[in-house]
């Protein structure tokens, strides 16, 4: 205990030298802890987006690009499915339930998507759970619109109120259907994942804003009112893609081989979950690199107090002199020495996650807003708590050369005067 005493004393006494070697290492630990709690919460945070659906089917193209624009509303499809396709496996002998998805147009950078009832009752996240509404009803009528809680709470929407829906997915758009407004009836529960970041109108809701457009663009001379389109038939003629789920999960590779050779049209069944292993695979190498660098600024942090504890020695030569003079054995010095790295490099830890910890509670809403990914703050996790102690570790193995060069002073080295 008094060597510890004694070490922070020494500590205290080169406080400026300290700070910054204290500083170095938070910075390091901030950086290291901090893409560790992105790449595991972004992970957790993707899986926990679409549970309980067996396939999801789109046209054919690429399996990641199927899952990312038709659960996450990252980019966009290559074709459409025509509505026949759909309707045919839809009413397959092995298909339980199906949620068509229609995306392509937005509200104020917010993506919409049209979809039919059978999406409030049939779409699970996290660990199968429904979704909820947190007021209002679902959509009923042409020109209905339940809103994602992050849309709502972002763009400050209430029940009754009116929205314009833009044309594309973009976040500026000059191409409006203002025409044809639509009147908030619901705003769902929060469930961290797209989903909050959704305005749900549909399916003929899509269709009536783009009854007078052909081409993607408005048709010249041809105008249709709100209550005109209510007259037409709005059936949808395509869709961008959906969610399948089957009788039994038995049947899930032979449905998919069967989609995946539909004659009618090139369609594409993808599995959700081996698709988004897929995805992890392909961002390993990323995030591997990630870590790698995160470890080297961990290292440069730890030089650092090895060069500021080296630098100092030199600097102390008559203290551990007086140290020795006094009753200090060796094994002493050499334990003050190495205590003090100890401490460094656990004041500088435990600082960079106290940092963490703070900047998540401030970032963290601006994250699930932006980015739709929702960073827990606390506890650290069991990897976190590894990779500290590993900086723990390492700032030990940092001490043991100083605190060596410091156990091998003699009393007279120390009272040697040096020109």
């Amino acid at each position: 205990m008094a060597i510890l005493t004694l070490a922070a004393k020494s500590l205290w006494n080169r406080r400026l030298t300290s700070a910054l070697v204290v500083f170095a290492i938070t910075l390091s630990v901030i950086l290291l802890l901090g893409v560790e709690r992105l790449r595991t919460q972004a992970r957790a945070s993707f899986a926990n987006t679409l549970s309980g659906a067996d396939l999801i089917v789109g046209a054919r193209g690429g399996p990641i690009n199927l899952l990312l624009y038709s659960v996450f509303r990252i980019g966009d499809p290559t074709n459409n499915v025509n509505w026949t396709s759909y309707r045919t496996l839809a009413t397959h002998p092995h298909v339980a339930w199906t949620v068509p998805l229609s995306l392509g147009d937005s509200h104020r950078g917010f993506r919409v998507l049209g979809t039919s009832r059978a999406y409030f009752e049939h779409y699970r996240y996290g660990r199968n759970q429904p979704l909820r509404l947190a007021e209002g009803r679902e959509f009923e009528d042409v020109f209905d619109a339940v809103l994602g809680t992050e849309v709502a709470d972002r763009l400050g929407y209430r029940l009754g109120q009116s929205i314009v829906i833009a044309h594309g997915a973009g976040e500026v758009s000059f191409t409006l259907h203002d025409d044809k407004p639509f009147r908030v009836v619901g705003v769902l529960a929060r469930t961290g994942t797209p989903v909050d970041q959704t305005v749900h109108v549909s399916l003929e809701g899509i269709e009536a804003i783009h009854a007078d457009w052909r081409g993607g663009a408005p048709v010249p001379g041809m105008r249709l009112s709100a209550e005109q389109v209510r007259q037409l038939d709005l059936t949808p003629k395509t869709l961008t893609a959906f969610l399948v789920g089957l009788k039994s999960k038995t049947l899930i590779f032979r449905m998919q081989r069967e989609i995946n050779e539909f004659a009618a049209e090139p369609l594409l069944a993808i599995l959700p979950g081996l698709t988004l292993q897929q995805l992890w695979d392909l961002l390993g190498l990323a995030e591997n690199a990630l870590l790698v660098v995160s470890g080297l600024v961990v290292l440069v942090g730890l030089t650092v107090m090895l060069a500021a504890l080296l630098t100092g020695l030199n600097e102390r030569r008559r203290e551990m002199a007086i140290l020795r003079a006094v009753g200090a054995r060796p094994g002493q010095i050499f334990a003050l020495v190495l205590g003090e790295s100890v401490a460094l490099a656990l004041a500088g830890a435990a600082l960079g996650l106290l940092l963490l910890q703070g900047g998540l509670l401030l970032a963290g809403p601006l994250l699930e807003a932006r980015l739709g990914l929702a960073v827990a703050g606390w506890p650290p996790s069991g990897h976190e708590l590894v990779l500290l102690a590993a900086v723990l570790g390492c700032g030990a193995l940092a001490g043991l050369f100083p605190a060596w060069r410091a156990y091998r002073y003699s009393v007279a080295d120390g009272m040697t005067i040096r020109i």
